[in-house]
This record gives structure tokens, sequence and C-alpha cells, in this order.
């Protein structure tokens, strides 16, 4: 029993190899996670993690929720990602598993010849997987690293997606209140339309007109209802949010636009190296070529089988020695195998480069639509909306004048009404296209 101790004591050490395995891969995560975007992602395993969650959530959702705590509920609470990261378990025990010798096997045999009893007892295990041991040791490693950066960029696109959902939720809430604000004066237009229409101070052509303003106004409120409703559902979800919690609060308004727009040197260099993806598929195609020299030493040998072997006799002496097993390879020479692992890695080096060809562009495309992007909205402020300032003011004092008549005014008014919301949408658009380009030099573009 003293002897045994020691093979089970390392029994247990292996077998316990794979959960600080999977908390040192999770560790990696958060570090990319929060050095990339500043919010750390949290891993809930047991029940005080889910508390402590809890108690952070409730903290984040007591004050209006501004889009860093958006990002930061989304990476507690998003259970989507929560069951992603179940998969760096998975991966640290195919790890773990890969580092152990395979386990010897054990044979016992009994045979009886008349009054002669024959026993035979072996033990036997794979020597070509203890020699083979490193290399597939190191296959697996490749491919606990990948889980990882696979990982970490679900978590950067979560964040992504957040963000896009956080700013598409707050411009839906302020469009759909200006168009209340516009249905008020609307109605109030259609009541006094319908006033000279009975005093006989309106013909019916113009009275229509303001009926038919006023009916389209509570046709696109409703319209920015429901938008702003789906925008709110959307982030909702992203955020795990649900039951009480969707009583969650929002900004009234969109961030103001920034002074200057930024400038990023050497941004497709920058994609090239930080891209997660093209980091997952450099380590695909280094473990496709581990794999492939694997292939290459092992296509004539395809099972080697060593054992020590023990039989006994009634009567006799033990029988001692040991025995070697090999596979022939009569009718499969391995060249099959071969080939296949040889393409399959020209296709993994063909998807590298298509991949770093499509991220170069999506650099490109991305800056260029965040510059276009924050010019329109610059435009519509400083210039469109100031325009359409003085336009309705001229109109006022010439109304006032009585150089203008009242159709001209409301008629005025409605311009008024779709500059402001186009300026609210170039000003949505730009705060999209700065979350693209933040997110670019780090994952693919998200939808």
């Amino acid at each position: 029993m003293s002897r045994r101790l020691p093979v089970f004591a390392l029994a247990l050490l292996l077998g316990g190899c794979a959960a600080p395995l999977a908390q040192q891969g999770f560790t990696d995560i958060a570090d990319r996670t929060a050095g990339s975007i500043g919010s750390r992602p949290a891993w809930l395993l047991t029940s005080a993690d889910e508390a402590a969650a809890r108690q952070r959530l409730d903290q984040l959702l007591a004050a209006p929720l501004d889009i860093d705590s958006a990002v930061q509920i989304a990476l507690l609470n998003n259970r989507h990602l929560q069951q992603a990261y179940a998969e760096l378990g998975i991966g640290a025990a195919d790890l773990a598993a890969a580092r152990r010798p395979e386990n010897p096997g054990i044979g016992f045999g009994r045979f009886r010849r008349g009054q002669e009893i024959e026993i035979e007892r072996s033990l036997g295990f794979n020597l070509l997987g203890l020699l083979a041991l490193p290399v597939t040791a190191g296959i697996e490693e490749r491919r606990f690293e990948q889980t990882k950066l696979r990982l970490a960029a679900e978590s950067l696109a979560l964040a992504a997606r957040v963000k896009l959902a956080w700013y598409d939720a707050v411009a839906a809430a302020q469009l759909a209140q200006h168009a209340e604000q516009v249905t008020e004066a609307a109605a109030t237009q259609a009541e006094l339309a319908r006033r000279m229409r009975a005093a006989g101070n309106w013909s019916l052509l113009d009275y229509s007109r303001e009926q038919l303003f006023h009916g389209e106004a509570a046709a696109r409120l409703a319209k920015t209802r429901l938008t702003a409703d789906r925008a709110r559902e959307k982030l909702g979800r992203l955020l795990g949010l649900w039951g009480a919690d969707m009583a969650y609060r929002l900004p009234e308004r969109l961030p103001a636009l920034p002074a200057a727009p930024r400038s990023i040197d050497n941004i497709e260099a920058a994609t090239i190296t930080g891209r997660l993806d093209i980091q997952m598929a450099q380590a695909d195609l280094a473990a496709l070529g581990r794999a492939h020299g694997l292939t290459q030493a092992t296509r004539f040998i395809n099972l080697l089988e060593t054992g020590l072997v023990r039989n006994s006799e009634s009567g006799r002496k033990d029988q001692t020695g040991y025995e070697l097993r090999l596979e022939v390879p009569l009718f499969d020479f391995g060249d099959a195998r071969a080939t296949r692992a040889e393409h399959l890695y020209r296709q993994g080096l063909q998807h590298l480069a298509a991949l770093a060809v499509d991220a170069r562009s999506a650099a490109r495309e991305s800056y260029l639509g965040y510059r276009t992007s924050f010019d329109l909205a610059r435009h519509h402020q400083q210039n469109l909306l100031p325009l359409r300032q003085k336009i309705s003011e001229e109109m006022l004092l010439r109304y006032n004048g009585m150089l203008v008549s009242v159709f001209d005014l409301l008629a005025d008014a409605r311009e008024q009404i779709l500059a402001t919301e186009a300026a609210l949408e170039a000003q949505r658009d730009f705060w999209r296209a700065d979350t693209e380009l933040s997110f670019v030099t780090l994952i693919a573009p998200q939808d």
C-alpha cells in the first residue's frame, strides 16, 4: 500500500491540472479585454461570483446608463458570453489530458489443459504515443491558445455590439421625443386649420393639407416609438437584462461631437498586428504545420505498442519477457493522410492571406466612413441647422410684417423638422462610425 500512495498522489495531481489552466486562460482573456477597452469581464463559476456580479449590476443600473456602464454590464451579465467561457474548461481538460501518457493496458488470461493450468499476465502501453507526447501536447497547447484568442474576440465583439446598440437606443429615444413634439405642433396646426376653415378663411385644400400633415406626424410618431422600443430591447438583450432590470434609464441625448476628428497613423499595420482573427489564423496555421510534420513522421508507423508479459503454467517456472506490436502498412502507406495534411496547410495559408487583405480593406473603409460621418455631422450642426434656423427667423419676421402667409410659415416649420431629424441621424451615424473605427484594429467589423 505504501508503494501505491505516490501513484495515487500523482494521479490526483494530474487530474487537478485542468482547473488552474482554465483560470489562467480566463485571466489572459480578461487582461487582453481590459487592456483594449478598459472594461474587465467576469467568469461566473460559483454562487459567490453570481452574487458579486448581481451587486455590481445593481450599482450600475442605479444611475442613467452611460456607454461604459453598458459595456461593463454586458461583460458581467451576458449569458451567451458566459456560455462561451465554458469552452475554456473544455479546452483546459483536453490540454491536461494531452500532457499525460495513455493509460497502460493490463491483460490476464487463464488456460487449462487437462490438469495443467496456464496463467498469462501482461502489462502494455503505447510506446509511439509516449514518444509523440511532446508533439501532441504542443498541438493541444496551440488549440488552447486559439480558444483563448477566440473568446477574447467574442468579448470584444460583444462590447462593440453593445456600444452600437447604445448609440442606436439613445438616438431612437431622442428621435421619438422629437417626433412627439412635432405631433403636438401638428395637432395645434390642425386645430387652427379647422377653426379657420369653419370661419371661412381657409380653403378645403389648405385645410386638407394641415390634416394630412397631422396624420403623417402621428404615423411617424408611432414608427419612431416602435424603433425606440426595439432598440431598447436589443440593448437590454445584449446586456442580459430581464424583468425589473429592463426599466434601466438612458441619457436624454447623444454625446456632442468632438472638436476634431481622430487621426490614426498606420491603421493598416495596426490592424494586421492587432486583429484577433488574424492571430487565430496564424495559430491555426502553426498547428496545421505541426500536425503535418507529425503526419509525415508517422505515415509508415501507424501503431507501435510495447509491453511486459508474464506467463505461468502449472508445475513450471513463470515465463517472462516482452512483446512488440507493429502495424504493417500493407494496404495504407499513409500517403493519403500526408496529402490531406499538406493541403489543409495550404488552405490555412491562403485563408490567412485572404484575411489580411480583407482586414486592410476594412481598416481603410472604416476610417473613410469615420471621416465622412464626422464631416457630415459637423456640416449639419455648423452649417445646415444654423441656416435653417436663420431662415425660420426671417420667415417669422416676414409673417409678422404680413409679407408671407401662414401657409409659408407652416411649410418652413416642416422643413425645420426634417433638418433637425437629419442632423440627429448624422450625429448617431458618426458615433457608430467612431465605434467601428475603435474596434477595427481588434476584431472583424460588426453588423
